[in-house]
């Protein structure tokens, strides 16, 4: 069984009092640099992990509506976000044309909205029409150039994400060319742009749309996208170049297909992705929301579902075993508060995307003032009850974790079976 978290973190009461000290002190007085404050206040390495590449703090934004603007990019990187996925660009190939058209659709606008969890717990879930970029792909290259300039002072990783062609059930023919092309192009910008020598983190997105869509109808379909795609996004570009990123979708099977998925990823891609973002929304075929039926979801139900299968899957890894190291897991739905990124992190998760947070009202942020993806860190950080920091005090002292350990290594520890985080010197069911 996973070490359980309780209530409430056990902290010595000077260090809870630093905490409390520092959520009313810093609501006015942000640090310039969070993690050298968070360092020097409370011993707490941040430096982490995207995709196998060093990350200045374990917190980004992921993919979407929030990610599509240079000036969102700015405002990110100088808030303090180790990382940020920019919006879903669809693939094409030389002459423009795109299998995936249909998911290039301009948003609506956004209704952020209370949810109820099936156990009664309440959280937040935001809902719109629409879906990728939906601009011409040389507008998303220029966009990815600037994104890249304005995020680079600060030391923010900027990622492109991507939704390739997908075969539908039946379909034998994988449209390469749209692999080739689009791959190569962002490629590019990377290197014109992108910070020097290191290789370019690119997410496949499988949106949770798919989970509606007749593509996803046949599981042996999903099971060779998952299979194919890593190798067919590698071979665009020379070697080691690009680190590619599988972002899991939850199908709208039961929790075994799920595992299968994971397993696929580790032990039967042709070529295995480099890291996976696990999971994305939930799907709901019947709700419908301005004339549209069929609604991608979150809330309590989502990290409920990405949590249980997570700790499933460290399960079933330490009984069949891998055939080389996990796969590093970035984690990503639900995530409202610095205790649920805990959550991830003690299921081997390493880094933590979100976006429904940076969409709250004003009221749920403790700093009332700034940007809200400041105000969204401050509330993540330093919450004396919920905080990420109270937390990993918390964890250090229970699991006799040395003060030079950072967020990277603390996420290695967690996903090793053979270690203290999970009781009985083992993993059980």
């Amino acid at each position: 069984m996973l070490y359980p978290l309780p209530p409430q973190p056990d902290l010595p009461t000077s260090v809870a009092g630093q905490i409390a000290e520092d959520y009313e002190r810093l609501k006015e007085s942000w640090p310039s640099s969070l993690e050298d404050y968070i360092l020097g206040r409370y011993r707490i390495d941040l430096t982490s992990e995207y995709g196998g590449i060093e990350i200045k703090n374990p917190f980004g934004k992921a993919s979407g509506q929030l990610s599509l603007a240079t000036h969102q990019v700015q405002k990110d990187a100088e808030s303090g976000l180790g990382f940020v996925v920019l919006k879903t660009v669809i693939a094409q190939n030389e002459s423009g044309s795109q299998s995936m058209q249909d998911w290039a659709i301009k948003e609506t606008h956004m209704t952020v909205e209370r949810i109820a969890g099936s156990n009664g717990q309440e959280g937040w879930t935001v809902t719109w029409k629409g879906r990728g970029w939906h601009e011409s792909f040389a507008s998303y290259l220029g966009f990815f150039a600037e994104a890249l300039s304005a995020a680079r002072d600060a030391n923010t990783l900027v990622a492109p994400s991507c939704k390739y062609h997908l075969p539908m059930p039946g379909e034998k023919v994988w449209r390469t060319d749209e692999y080739a092309f689009t791959t190569a192009a962002l490629l590019e910008v990377w290197k014109r742009h992108g910070p020097a020598k290191r290789p370019m983190p690119l997410e496949k997105d499988f949106s949770p749309t798919l989970a509606g869509s007749p593509r996803a109808a046949q599981m042996e379909t999903i099971i060779e996208w998952l299979r194919s795609v890593p190798g067919l996004i590698r071979q665009a570009v020379e070697p080691g170049a690009v680190r590619v990123g599988l972002k899991i979708f939850n199908a709208m099977f039961d929790d075994e297909f799920q595992l299968e998925m994971l397993k696929v990823t580790h032990k039967l891609c042709d070529k295995p992705p480099d890291f996976l973002v696990y999971a994305n929304r939930l799907f709901d075929p019947h709700r419908v929301y301005e004339g549209k039926q069929g609604v991608a979801y979150g809330g309590p139900d989502l990290s409920a579902r990405n949590l249980r299968m997570l700790q499933a899957w460290r399960a079933l890894a330490c009984r069949e075993g891998l055939p080389g190291p996990a796969l590093p897991i970035s984690g990503t739905g639900d995530i409202c508060s610095g205790k649920m990124a805990v959550e991830y992190l003690l299921r081997g998760c390493s880094s933590f995307q979100m976006h429904t947070f940076f969409q709250l009202p004003d009221s749920e942020y403790g700093m009332k003032s700034g940007h809200k993806t400041q105000r969204g860190l401050h509330h993540l950080l330093f919450h004396p009850t919920t905080g990420f920091v109270a937390w990993i005090r918390h964890l250090r002292q229970k699991l006799d974790w040395p003060e030079s350990m950072n967020i990277k290594q603390m996420a290695e520890y967690c996903a090793a079976p053979e270690n203290k985080v999970w009781t009985n010197k083992g993993i059980q069911e």
